[in-house]
């Protein structure tokens, strides 16, 4: 889970060096492919109990809430490609 976390925000700063939008969307793709499995492994630890139904709900609301942001983000991008 660290490191999907990690490539979040190490591939949000890789984007800042692309010449194009179009590599710019690519690399907040890859980053919304993080988000994604974020949300894979925070069901997988409620499921083997390592969360409770509580903070699943909390860590994984705020999981789409960064979702939602990269989406929006992307669709910007790519509107000005």
């Amino acid at each position: 889970m660290r490191r999907a976390e990690a490539s979040i925000t190490c591939n949000i700063a890789e984007d800042c060096g692309r010449r194009t939008n179009a590599d710019f969307a690519n690399f907040l793709q890859i980053s919304l492919g993080s988000a994604d499995e974020i949300e894979y492994l925070l069901l997988l630890s409620k499921d083997l109990k390592y969360l409770t139904q509580d903070l699943f709900e909390e860590l994984n609301q705020e999981v789409n809430e960064v979702k939602a942001m990269l989406i929006s983000f992307i669709k910007k991008v790519r509107q000005t490609t």
